[in-house]
């Protein structure tokens, strides 16, 4: 009766958890790359620059995907990601709808013409294979994607191949889209990972980790308390982002 007389006295409200990786760690998180092999060099360099200060800290690069199509060095991008060119460094990377257009193309032939007019002529340009303009018939369609089994190195396959969907590290999550809004995290469908949008970016829920995706072009990093999208259009803009975490700390290197 006394306490809701005068008020009964409420409990403190818990103040909101600031997100953070593992202690000891550094993560280098790098944005949809689509064929610009010289934004990829030049960013490898001031991260490894970035990462010379700390030598105590244990760093991760994690590529969020889209590393084909559009720029015309999709070819070379994969071949610079092959070679490992950031020495003592844990490599996680990720799987994005652009490969896995790629993929079906070259395995099962079909959807050729979806891939080829999003970004996929320059793929195959990279591999020496020329797209003639216009091209229209299925006939044409398969006689490049013969043409491209043929001139994909094995190494490029497994490279494929061996892509993830998904990545943690403490409170964040690292997928190349997105993820389904309402799905508890460890059942989201492996096609919402690599290809969601409006769903997902438009959501204000607490996906239980904070994402960190690419896939959706934004002029600026696009951080959201739920969601950071880091995919800056590169291969159009020359902007390629990385997203820095250390601790509770954020920050940003681009080209």
């Amino acid at each position: 009766m006394f306490g809701r007389m005068f008020g009964a006295r409420r409990q403190p409200r818990e103040a909101a958890k600031t997100p953070r990786v593992p202690a000891g760690r550094r993560i280098y998180a790098i944005g949809d790359i689509h064929g610009r092999a010289d934004l990829l060099r030049t960013l490898h360099a001031s991260i490894v620059a970035d990462a010379s200060a700390a030598p105590d800290l244990e760093p991760v690069v994690v590529y969020l995907g889209d590393y084909v199509d559009r720029g015309l060095d999709s070819r070379a991008v994969i071949d610079i990601l092959l070679d490992a060119p950031l020495p003592g460094f844990e490599v996680v990377q990720l799987l994005g709808n652009h490969e896995a257009m790629m993929l079906n193309v070259l395995e099962s032939g079909e959807d050729a013409f979806m891939w080829l007019h999003n970004g996929g002529n320059a793929t195959v340009y990279s591999y020496g294979i020329p797209v003639p303009a216009g091209m229209r018939s299925e006939a044409e369609m398969e006689a490049i994607a013969d043409r491209l089994r043929e001139a994909v190195p094995a190494a490029h396959m497994t490279f494929l191949h061996q892509l993830r969907h998904s990545h943690v590290e403490g409170d964040y999550l690292f997928v190349h889209a997105g993820v389904r809004p309402g799905l508890p995290l460890e059942q989201q469908d492996p096609g919402d990972l690599i290809w969601i949008r409006d769903a997902f970016l438009d959501a204000d829920i607490d996906f239980g980790k904070v994402v960190v995706h690419g896939h959706s072009i934004s002029g600026q990093v696009d951080e959201r308390a739920n969601r950071i999208g880091i995919d800056t259009g590169a291969y159009a803009s020359g902007c390629l982002t990385c997203l820095v975490l250390e601790g509770e700390q954020r920050r940003y290197l681009q080209t």
